[in-house]
């Protein structure tokens, strides 16, 4: 499926008359969009959307495992909770502001997705998966346990300011959509890379791959690595936005919906894609909260509706291709 909902003459003739590459307009349309957001939205709204920014960079750490990867994780909790309780531990603890303690972070999760892809290296499925379980079932019991660096059950706030001279609410927003931009760029150099290539030729075939020189362990290691460094990303970009950080936002739960956001989102690697699975976690139970006890119930259906309509869109416009063809 399309990253949007234009069809490809349109889009063709759009990214013409901007002078912009087809698979960018979107993007650049989407992001300009939410940059103007907080001349009309203020407050909550603001607040709802950079929690919303932060966890499409987790929807997004998920589908580039999907997609490069042929795996699923439900335990990416755990990475995006190693991003923030890096920036909350080393502004609390050492003073270091949020833009010098993001890169820590990330390559923290980076590292910490090799330290865990290697043993796992020769797994796949159903086992890779319930690995991935097992982190996000241990990381409350490490974090409490832990509680003279990590806050225990109360956590960590991350209050200070990033830039000064300007207003914190609007901080939050901006800092959170200038990490999702910067995850969807190196997301999509990575696309349209020889290594992207090579990491997917690894993936649908390992025996072609290995004869022009790269191993599917290799490539398996890696891509777990840079999906776990997005969902660092992902939590120190939540730690900042949502100003705190406790073992109670990274639980099993959380790397379910993830996964539940990639699913939404079609496992796209896009901004666009991204952005509408980390709505449907964020905006959509905001949306319905006043349905009191029926929200589990809509939130389900909601998502069954959505995953009918990736199974029966291409079966769907192929009849009315028909049909059209037909008249």
């Amino acid at each position: 499926m399309s990253d949007t909902l234009l069809t490809p003459s349109r889009r063709l003739s759009l990214s013409h008359r901007v002078g912009l590459p087809v698979w960018l307009t979107p993007t650049v349309a989407v992001t300009t969009a939410l940059a103007l957001l907080p001349l009309f939205f203020s407050g909550s709204w603001l607040f709802t959307l950079g929690v919303c920014f932060a966890n499409s960079i987790g929807v997004l750490s998920v589908s580039v495992l999907v997609r490069y990867g042929g795996e699923v994780s439900i335990g990416h909790s755990f990475f995006a909770a190693v991003g923030a309780y890096t920036v909350a531990i080393l502004e609390t603890r050492l003073g270091i502001p949020f833009l010098l303690s993001v890169p820590l972070a990330v390559v923290l999760g980076v590292l910490l997705g090799i330290c865990f892809a290697w043993p796992s290296r020769n797994l796949s499925g159903i086992y890779l998966a319930v690995s991935t379980m097992a982190l996000a079932l241990a990381l409350p019991e490490i974090v409490n346990n832990a509680d003279g660096f990590t806050g225990g059950f109360e956590g960590l706030y991350v209050s200070k300011p990033a830039l000064p001279g300007i207003a914190i609410g609007m901080q939050r927003y901006y800092l959170a959509l200038l990490a999702l931009v910067v995850a969807a760029w190196a997301v999509a150099r990575l696309r349209r890379s020889r290594q992207g290539m090579a990491l997917l030729l690894a993936r649908s075939h390992p025996a072609a791959a290995d004869a022009f020189g790269t191993r599917r362990v290799w490539a398996r290691i890696s891509v777990m690595a840079i999906s776990c460094g997005i969902a660092a990303l992902s939590g120190a970009t939540l730690a900042f936005a949502s100003s705190t950080v406790s073992p109670s936002g990274f639980t099993l739960w959380s790397a379910i919906f993830l996964l539940v956001g990639s699913v939404v989102s079609f496992y796209g690697l896009s901004l666009p894609r991204a952005l509408a699975g980390g709505a449907f976690l964020t905006l959509v139970p905001q949306v319905m909260s006043g349905s009191g006890a029926w929200i589990p119930v809509f939130y389900g259906t909601a998502l069954i509706a959505v995953i009918l309509m990736v199974h029966y869109a291409p079966k769907l416009r192929e009849t009315f291709k028909r049909l059209r063809e037909a008249r």
